[in-house]
């Protein structure tokens, strides 16, 4: 635990119900964390992609990059945030813990790890494992089913490049260890980097939201891919967060 983790725990007590909240929650926690907290560098790239998506919906109709569903992109945001958000306040509560989120949250205080890794350790968890069900749950409550094709599928894959140019910005300016000092000219780091696709991760997420939609009569077989789901994000985390020695 870190002394102001109580002070994270009363942001996350409720969900939010709009963009606005989201934004809102990200930015106290972002105020909240210390440098040398690995939590404030996923969630200060998570704050910037969601002022990135926020910014395309409020997108005249004909203006270039304007979603042809934003309300349906909108509830996806919130519904999608509320994932990180739960699973943070599982962890500063003791509550068990999705294993992918739990990789990360386990040594945010580690100086060896670069906050570039953190940053990319939580999107993982939050793409590879809350992303489908985040879509396939904004779908029942939009009435879309999530199909390849459709205006949200296309909607969901505009983003890509928004997200490509923010995760490679990323890359960039936080390659530096979690306390800001100079990582060595050569280390595993470099793979680590090159191998992580924001694109395909999200492609697969989706690809992943269409089975859990197929799977909605089968709750025991969903639950048994879920928990499958969560132990290979966890496992690929675990690899992002490797130390540069």
């Amino acid at each position: 635990m870190i002394h102001y983790d109580s002070k994270l725990l009363a942001v996350v007590a409720t969900m939010p119900q709009s963009v606005a909240d989201v934004v809102r929650m990200l930015e106290v926690i972002q105020a909240v964390c210390a440098d040398d907290d690995g939590l404030k560098w996923f969630n200060g790239l998570y704050l910037e992609v969601t002022k990135a998506v926020r910014a395309r919906t409020q997108l005249t109709e004909t203006a270039p990059g304007a979603f042809a569903d934003p309300a349906w992109i909108e509830a996806l945001d919130v519904r999608f945030a509320g994932f990180y958000f739960a699973a943070l306040k599982d962890a500063l509560s003791g509550a068990k813990t999705p294993g992918c989120w739990q990789a990360m949250f386990a040594v945010r205080n580690q100086p060896a790890i670069a906050r570039i890794q953190f940053a990319l350790a939580g999107m993982n968890a939050h793409i590879n494992h809350d992303l489908p069900e985040a879509v396939a749950a904004t779908c029942r409550a939009t009435g879309n089913a999530p199909h390849h094709g459709t205006a949200q599928y296309n909607d969901f894959t505009g983003l890509n490049t928004t997200l490509d140019s923010l995760i490679e910005a990323a890359k960039k300016k936080l390659r530096v260890r979690l306390l800001g000092d100079a990582l060595p000219d050569v280390s595993h780091l470099e793979d680590t980097l090159a191998a992580w696709s924001v694109t395909a991760a999200r492609e697969s997420a989706w690809n992943n939201a269409e089975l859990l939609w197929s799977l909605a009569d089968l709750p025991l077989v969903s639950a048994t891919f879920l928990d499958t789901l969560d132990g290979l994000t966890a496992v690929a985390g675990k690899a992002l967060l490797v130390p540069v020695p």
